[in-house]
């Protein structure tokens, strides 16, 4: 399968989350939009799953040093971002990046082109 865009899933991971259990549910929301995204025919990428364990080694103390630097980082090498969920700063600041670098935006999964 050849795959057209690597396609950063943005949404809320730790935004409005008291607990491990709600942030983790936020992870698998977002997961499963990655897996649309993958049938859709693109790769699917997720800041989140790139920092945690890497926080998971470092430790929790860490998280703040770790999660958006990584993030970003990884934004940089997407060709775009589909924005999901409510309220994340750090969502909107992935979303900037690729868009200040030209990067395309999708607000909506519908909105993906095909490969």
């Amino acid at each position: 399968m050849l795959f057209a865009m690597w396609v950063m899933i943005a949404g809320p991971y730790s935004t409005g989350a008291r607990t491990a259990d709600e942030r983790a549910e936020n992870l698998r929301a977002l997961n499963r939009v990655a897996l649309e995204v993958h049938r859709r025919g693109h790769v699917p990428i997720i800041g989140v799953n790139l920092a945690l364990p890497v926080i998971e080694i470092a430790g929790e103390a860490r998280f703040d040093e770790l999660m958006m630097p990584l993030s970003l980082a990884l934004a940089e090498r997407c060709d775009a971002v589909l924005r999901v969920g409510g309220p994340s700063a750090g969502a909107d600041l992935e979303v900037e990046r690729i868009r200040a670098r030209g990067g395309a935006v999708y607000m909506d999964i519908a909105e993906l082109p095909a490969p």
